[in-house]
């Protein structure tokens, strides 16, 4: 380590490195599914050598981005009803709006549901 590089807040330092002998294409799968899960090639061989749960950090952007989706669907409900409320019966039959809303309902707890699997 040069002098212009900063320490690592949460290094530990390891005594005992393992090799492990892969060819150009294994190294190469390994490093892909480090960086997709965040952590380094060793980091990542740990954690599969010890068994604990790797979390991709594509899944958890797909959770940030329908949680976005969730959120703008309760939006536009909410501006549905709202228009609504002040022109009742006007441009559609209130059944159509019900129909509508319970619709806009069901699509929220379905994205709820797929960000709950994939977080767990």
């Amino acid at each position: 380590m040069t002098g212009a590089e900063p320490p690592k807040a949460k290094a530990r330092r390891r005594g005992k490195p393992i090799e492990v002998w892969v060819n150009d294409e294994e190294k190469a799968q390994i490093t892909e599914r480090a960086e997709q899960a965040g952590l380094s090639r060793s980091g990542y061989l740990r954690a599969v050598g010890m068994n604990y749960p790797i979390r991709s950090v594509v899944d958890l952007t797909a959770v940030a981005d329908l949680a976005r989706v969730n959120g703008d669907l309760g939006r536009v409900a909410g501006l549905l009803k709202l228009w609504l409320t002040e022109k009742r019966g006007l441009g559609a039959r209130p059944i159509d709006v019900e129909t509508m809303m319970n619709d806009f309902r069901k699509l929220q707890g379905k994205a709820l549901t797929i960000m709950s699997r994939v977080v767990k």
